[in-house]
């Protein structure tokens, strides 16, 4: 079905209809293309009372090609440049505020889900039934919102983003945008949405009144009847009404999301950049994401760098790249003599986890930094609960550990896209690092000059487990659904002087036709060598031992454990 869209009803410009106008209008010629690498994902450590920013990507990055002209060369040259090494080891800085971490950066930047309700069920977002919505009892009030705003505003955030569901849908949302806005002189300096536009354009001048200075509109194809295939309803006349009337109103660089899905919208990857000549807009091409419910699959993505490349076949080295800005979640681009930009979310080839600096409040009250986590610390029952303002601080700063994409006991873990399926395959691994006391007791107080041990090797075994099939030659690329790698320190368990060591197990799942028992043994080896690498400084003197699967299920042979 999706090739049938493709093809029956595009109405796009085409690439060569593109290109053709361009040596039209200056004279430009086609360019070899190029793959942009993107900025390395700087892992993030953060002070006692915090968490680590773990990697969230769901594939690993491919290889880049050939590079073509100088200009191209250059390009790369300034894309792969990342944060300076003398800021990596920082010592925690116990001044800074109760958000920050240990490179001084700290979460300024709040997203509240406003409602659970949605006018839209886009195919990549929501079953089609719709969701089963929490009673309007558990959901915060306009009061509460602002009063949890506040907290967070006095904590040092100076950015609100008010997501959904659909923000428009709410009833009373000028009010609420009202309240925030009240906010502005104890230091909040904006107020975004982000809404899918349909019920936008006649609301836009009471929300610009009201306080709103950023939007966000999502907007997957510009044809109206594969609008109806993306999000079951009609209206993409509105969304584009709303994207026009927000420039005239003085939205500066109104930003439009498109979700790329292969044989659905990937053709239109040039008609959104051609929306740039003319208006002052962010297109940002974001990659498909696994949810629950979405029926997520590896040949529906679309990586950055395959619509980067054929993007430069099109528009060559007119093609600028933009400066990275702090806490860049979008790799920006511009066409030479257009007056908006485009730019690519890159959330499944290449994470960006290193420079995010959001917290998420749910609709339910359940507080969240990452996405892609399952761990939420409750704050509702706080704020009926008669609690104070330095209360909630108190359980906000104390529960940060526990804020990342991170299971229910702080480890690791790819999100599981593999629910309801009927054969699943499993495999376990172990193995451990042996040491001595010196070196464990270190790793325990975060005293290694490197970093984090624990988070470091479980950000390496998860992508070791991800690139197995790139590692080693014969191993079939399979489709991982999670995995997760566990740490257990053992003290003086063993003879000296190797009396202490660090024990790792990984589980990885999928669905296929061939197990997993590689990808766990390649997640338990890359993290022994990550806790190898970091604490060799310290002592050369360890010992990478017993490791082995001890655990399947699934496949012809049936399940198996290890006896001992």
């Amino acid at each position: 079905m999706f090739r049938l869209c493709k093809t029956t009803y595009s109405r796009s410009p085409t690439a060569k209809h593109i290109a053709q106008t361009l040596k039209r209008r200056r004279g430009l010629q086609k360019q070899r293309p190029i793959t942009d690498i993107g900025l390395p994902a700087t892992i993030l450590r953060f002070s006692t009372s915090s968490t680590q920013a773990l990697d969230r990507s769901g594939i690993a990055p491919g290889p880049a090609p050939a590079l073509g002209s100088a200009t191209q060369k250059a390009t790369l040259a300034q894309v792969t440049q990342c944060q300076p090494q003398s800021n990596a080891y920082k010592q925690p800085d116990q001044s800074l505020p109760a958000l920050s971490d240990l490179f001084g950066r700290f979460h300024n930047y709040l997203r509240i889900s406003v409602t659970e309700r949605c006018n839209l069920r886009c195919q990549y977002c929501m079953p089609e039934e719709g969701i089963e919505l929490t009673e309007n009892d558990k959901l915060m009030t306009t009061a509460e919102i602002i009063r949890l705003a506040r907290i967070f505003v006095g904590q040092g955030v100076e950015k609100i983003r008010l997501t959904g569901g659909e923000p428009t849908v709410r009833k009373d949302i000028l009010d609420l945008i009202s309240g925030l806005n009240e906010l502005r002189p104890l230091g909040l300096k904006k107020i975004a949405m982000t809404t899918n536009g349909i019920s936008l354009r006649r609301k836009l001048p009471h929300l610009r009144k009201a306080g709103l200075d950023g939007l966000n509109i999502s907007l997957d194809t510009r044809d109206p009847r594969k609008f109806e295939l993306f999000t079951r309803r009609q209206g993409s006349r509105h969304v584009l009404q709303a994207i026009s009337e927000a420039g005239k109103l003085g939205f500066d660089f109104v930003k439009v999301n498109v979700v790329v899905m292969r044989g659905m919208n990937d053709d239109e990857v040039p008609a959104f950049v051609e929306m740039t000549h003319d208006e002052s807009i962010d297109v940002r091409f974001i990659e498909y994401m696994p949810f629950d419910g979405n029926q997520w699959g590896r040949k529906k993505l679309v990586g950055y760098r395959d619509m980067l490349t054929n993007l430069y076949r099109i528009y060559g080295d007119n093609i600028e790249r933009l400066p990275l800005e702090n806490n860049h979640t979008a790799k920006g681009y511009r066409i030479k003599g257009y007056r908006g930009q485009f730019g690519f979310i890159t959330s499944m080839t290449d994470s960006f986890c290193s420079a995010c600096n959001r917290v998420r409040v749910m609709a339910d009250g359940n507080l969240k930094v990452c996405l892609f986590g399952n761990t939420e610390v409750g704050l509702l029952d706080l704020l009926r609960g008669g609690a104070s303002n330095a209360e909630i601080v108190d359980t906000i700063i104390r529960t940060k550990s526990s804020l990342t994409h991170v299971d229910e006991s702080g480890d690791a873990h790819m999100v599981d896209v593999s629910d309801k399926m009927p054969t699943p395959r499993s495999a376990i691994a172990r193995g451990q690092v042996r040491m001595n006391r010196e070196t464990l007791e270190l790793i325990k107080q975060d005293g290694i000059k490197k970093g984090n041990v624990i988070a470091v090797a479980q950000i390496a075994g998860i992508t070791g487990a991800k690139n197995c099939s790139q590692i080693i030659p014969l191993c079939h690329p399979i489709n991982i659904s999670k995995v997760s790698v566990k740490f257990d320190l053992v003290e003086r368990a063993y003879e000296e002087p190797l009396c202490c060591a660090v024990n790792i197990e990984a589980q990885v799942k999928c669905k296929g036709e061939t197990g997993v028992e590689m990808e766990a043994l390649s997640a338990v080896s890359i993290a022994a060598l990550t806790v190898f690498d970091m604490c060799k400084a310290v002592s050369k003197n360890m010992r990478i031992e017993n490791i082995r699967v001890v655990e399947k299920t699934g496949g012809k042979s049936g399940n198996w454990k290890l006896d001992n």
